[in-house]
């Protein structure tokens, strides 16, 4: 299979509000609910050449904290390795924004 850049689908806000509802049921004290990473950092990793998406891997700092990791893919599923690589997103919490059907 080869990446086209359209991997993914949309999916509506009761799944997602679902999703995010069963995660947050299973979190222990100190669980993030989400990272946020700025729009900026998107761009500068799709705009890379060959690149035709993002792939985010998990991952835990020196402290044992989950951190998610952006890196751009290539259409032959390879990683931009050789590109632009992401970290230092802002959790939720502390930084949620007011409560929806995603995080409360």
């Amino acid at each position: 299979m080869a990446f086209n850049g359209k991997e993914g689908e949309e999916i509506s806000l009761a799944t997602a509000s679902s999703w995010t509802e069963n995660y947050r049921n299973q979190m222990v004290n100190g669980d993030l609910k989400g990272h946020f990473f700025g729009k900026e950092h998107f761009i500068t990793i799709l705009e890379q050449t060959d690149c035709v998406g993002i792939r985010i891997y998990n991952g835990s700092d020196g402290d044992g904290k989950p951190v998610l990791i952006m890196v751009g893919a290539k259409a032959n599923e390879d990683d931009h390795v050789d590109g632009i690589i992401v970290d230092k997103a802002v959790p939720c919490p502390n930084n949620c924004g007011r409560a929806n059907d995603l995080n409360s």
